[in-house]
């Protein structure tokens, strides 16, 4: 416990809105961008949206704030957090070998997330030199390019490039690394969105779009699946897994206001999001195409195509590649940071070599698992987000206590937070963190 403080102490993060830029990076990420807009073309609109933001206020305002003031108190990361709250139960090694498994979760989150940061890479390379230009109206070319970057070893060079930049930035440590990127990184993703929004929005048919953006069915809304998917898209958005978002808390001042963050972060994401669907959809409306497939194949596929067919398409592509870049790196680096920390805090390692060994481990197994990132992917959000997501709020709601965990929030906080706020999380988030589990294991993922 002293070594996570003294780590703690050591360094964190420099500024309030330091700290929030990081966990807007953290939280923005591909699921904006690939599956968000999907989502709302599919559901309707405003019909996805309502159920959407009414789950993102829902979990921002208990998972988010919990898992920040988890971190925060125990100035560590999930094993040091949860072992902090069986302590008070009298057994502090139960929360270390519980908190194993969120970690464990993060790192294998982000060796799958290495390999898709390779393709991103690669095509904002071949953005800027012209390969993806050239390949307008092409489609048999297109999908051919993907199929073979996304194949076992068929983009090693770009992969090996995404761990290399998470290695640098990491290595600084949090205030001189993960903070000052996000300080650059974060503002630049929203204005060149809202740029490549805003140019879009004045080309033919992208009226189409923005109008389907804003529609309502709402016998939509009687769907129960829409409120599922609605859900799984603000859970898995929010990032609340029981690992980043505690290990950017525990860099946390005590003198910070946690609700306060955990409401930007919300905000934020959310934007983020929508900046997204103002890009996408209309694009698709612009291009004549309909927006019914997600993933990897909206980014890499179908997109790449309809952003030829534009003016200026060969500025935009690049553009629109930065975006993701940026959104990549920023999630990237929160997700080997939590294994980077646990080896700082239970090996005593430096920064440098607690970040070259995850790095090493994460690219090395990266590079073997590229040909089934899809089945890896889905693993781990289906089975260990969740269940991560649904320990560290046992461990603050149920284990802690009441009064410290109302303690822990308060602490900083401008307006006080009380029963409202432990009874929704107690009982209302863990009770849709064990649902986003057994729901995401019957429907093979809600998000």
């Amino acid at each position: 416990m002293k070594d996570s403080i003294k780590l703690r102490k050591r360094d964190g993060f420099a500024s309030r809105w330091g700290f929030i830029l990081a966990c807007i990076g953290s939280a923005v990420g591909m699921g904006n961008i690939w599956r968000f807009p999907v989502l709302v073309s599919q559901w309707g609109g405003m019909t996805f949206l309502i159920p959407y933001l009414i789950f993102v206020a829902l979990i921002s305002c208990t998972g988010v704030i919990a898992e920040f003031s988890l971190g925060r108190m125990a100035g560590a990361g999930p094993v040091g957090a949860f072992a902090m709250c069986t302590e008070q139960k009298g057994s502090r090694k139960i929360g270390e070998i519980i908190g194993i498994i969120p970690i464990l979760g993060s790192l294998l989150l982000a060796i799958g997330y290495t390999c898709v940061m390779g393709w991103v890479f690669k095509y904002f390379y071949y953005a800027v030199n012209g390969n993806l230009t050239s390949f307008s109206n092409d489609m048999d070319k297109i999908g051919s390019t993907f199929g073979k970057t996304a194949s076992s070893f068929g983009a090693n060079i770009w992969l090996v490039l995404a761990v290399f930049v998470s290695f640098i930035i990491l290595s600084k440590g949090i205030s001189k690394g993960i903070e000052k990127v996000n300080k650059v990184m974060m503002p630049v993703l929203f204005f060149l969105f809202l740029g490549l929004a805003i140019y879009i929005f004045f080309q033919p048919n992208s009226l189409g779009g923005y109008k389907y953006i804003f529609t309502i069915n709402l016998k939509g809304l009687l769907d129960i699946k829409l409120w599922i998917y609605a859900f799984g898209q603000a859970f898995f958005s929010l990032s609340v897994a029981g690992n980043g978002s505690v290990i950017y808390g525990s860099y946390l001042s005590k003198e910070e206001d946690i609700p306060y963050s955990a409401k930007n972060v919300a905000i934020f994401d959310t934007l983020a999001a929508l900046l997204a669907s103002f890009v996408i959809i209309p694009a698709m409306a612009v291009g004549g195409a309909t927006l019914s497939k997600g993933g990897p194949g909206l980014l890499f596929i179908y997109i790449v195509n309809v952003i030829n067919s534009m003016i200026g398409g060969r500025i935009l592509i690049v553009i629109f590649y930065l975006c993701i870049l940026f959104a990549g790196v920023t999630s990237i680096i929160n997700l080997y940071e939590v294994s980077v920390s646990y080896l700082e805090e239970k090996m005593r390692l430096n920064r440098v070599v607690s970040s070259f060994i995850i790095h090493f481990i994460g690219g090395g197994i990266a590079l073997l698992i590229q040909g089934i990132v899809a089945p890896w992917m889905d693993f781990v959000s289906i089975y260990i987000c969740p269940l991560g997501a649904f320990l560290a709020g046992i461990m603050f709601f149920w284990v802690y206590g009441k009064d410290r965990a109302l303690n822990a929030v308060n602490l900083g906080a401008n307006k006080r937070v009380g029963s409202v706020f432990y009874f929704t999380g107690k009982y209302i988030y863990c009770a849709l963190a064990v649902l986003a589990l057994i729901i995401g294991a019957i429907l093979g993922g809600i998000g």
